[in-house]
């Protein structure tokens, strides 16, 4: 089992829709990482049952998170708890990186 991953080696992109892909996942945890580039959008959804965090690794994004709006870029962190709506729009001109857990596991 890979315990150590460089955040760099994963970071990708898909022109039709966000990119994303796991890091780690056990049954208490997913480990992601989430890569929008300018004018990409994760729809707001929210996750009953499941707290999920998101970690701005790079770039800038506004933020749903239930019905406030708010901005956020490289170094912040945002805390969805279970139930909240919650999605990301990048409005930036830059990729936006997000590192994403989610708890319990999905």
């Amino acid at each position: 089992m890979e315990l150590v991953k460089a955040l760099t080696a994963h970071v990708g992109t898909r022109p039709e829709k966000f990119y994303k892909t796991t890091l780690f996942q056990s049954q208490a945890l997913l480990l992601g990482l989430n890569c929008l580039e300018p004018g990409q959008v994760q729809e707001p959804h929210d996750h009953a049952g499941q707290d999920k965090f998101y970690y701005v690794v790079e770039g800038q994004g506004r933020f749903w998170l239930g019905n406030e709006r708010v901005t956020a870029a490289a170094g912040d962190v945002l805390w969805a708890p279970a139930g909240l709506s919650h999605g990301v729009a990048n409005e930036g001109q830059t990729r936006l990186t997000l590192l994403v857990g989610i708890a319990p596991a999905p």
